[in-house]
């Protein structure tokens, strides 16, 4: 298990180490609340939607970060507006905007030479390659998604739990669905360059997905989550360059991440399985007695 620690002595894997915990501390409380409130489809669509903010970004040598905010703050503007349409399925509605902004990013990706490459960066990121703007951006916006989820967090709980009932009690119900998916894009935002566009959604969503067969208690999940998620990024990132350096066996490092986090799943969701059948045939046996 050296690996674990003997793949961090170059400064750009410390910097990639930094980052990827810096998501955790992230995407683990704000992973819990989308699987809450079901909006697990919203946090996809916003992954395709601030990609022509991207490409446009790196089009014109611009930040991503900045890029992908603008067209992630315009996204959920025209998410939230489009689908209060009363004629249009809500799904529909998504996937018209998905089609359209994505569409948009490929075109304009596809404008430089080096077309295949780009959008292969693009999609899947290059964690490799974040620099100290980059975390210090990480850290300004993980500020910014902890206050604000700090200050929210029993109104997100009651809406996710009872939207009805949230409702009748007087509760900004859109306003704090807004809320919620601004948060989520912003925290698309921070790991653009990590994951990618494709990527991203299963960094927010199953660091939760972990917790949920792990506990039903919110406080444990979102310790749960946050811990997943951390693991999942060291384990993953430390893999990835074990086994690019030592055994030339090229893997990509945010791929490499998700594929962990995924294998957790099914882990927790097995260990879980097993131990409520234990328990079912320990309560028939006591039953029996």
């Amino acid at each position: 298990m050296r690996f674990l620690v003997d793949s961090f002595t170059a400064p750009y894997m410390q910097r990639a180490l930094i980052q990827l915990m810096l998501l955790a501390l992230l995407t683990g409380p704000i992973s819990v609340f989308v699987l809450l409130r079901r909006r697990s489809f919203m946090a996809d669509a916003l992954t395709h939607t601030v990609f022509p903010g991207v490409a446009i970004a790196f089009f014109v040598d611009q930040s991503l970060i900045i890029g992908a905010a603008i067209a992630a703050l315009l996204s959920v503007v025209l998410l939230s507006f489009g689908l209060r349409v009363r004629r249009v399925d809500g799904d529909a509605m998504l996937i018209v905007l998905i089609g359209g902004f994505f569409s948009v990013g490929v075109v304009i990706v596809s404008r430089g030479r080096s077309f295949a490459s780009d959008l292969n960066a693009l999609l899947f990121g290059k964690i490799l390659a974040v620099d100290r703007a980059d975390i210090v951006a990480t850290v300004v916006i993980a500020l910014i998604v902890l206050l604000a989820v700090s200050v929210l967090a029993k109104e997100f709980i009651t809406v996710a739990f009872d939207e009805n009932a949230a409702t009748a009690w007087g509760l900004p119900v859109g306003r704090l669905d807004l809320a919620l998916n601004l948060v989520i894009a912003l925290v698309i935002v921070a790991s653009l360059k990590a994951v990618g566009t494709v990527l991203v959604v299963a960094l927010i969503i199953v660091p939760a997905a972990i917790a949920r067969v792990c506990t039903e208690r919110i406080g444990p999940m979102i310790c749960i989550s946050t811990l997943a998620a951390g693991i999942g990024g060291w384990v993953g990132l430390a893999a990835s360059y074990e086994a690019s350096i030592r055994y030339d066996v090229r893997l990509a490092p945010g791929a490499t991440v998700v594929l962990i986090l995924t294998v957790g799943f099914g882990a927790a969701a097995a260990i879980s399985a097993a131990f409520r059948r234990r328990s079912r045939a320990a309560s028939q046996r006591l039953a029996n007695v």
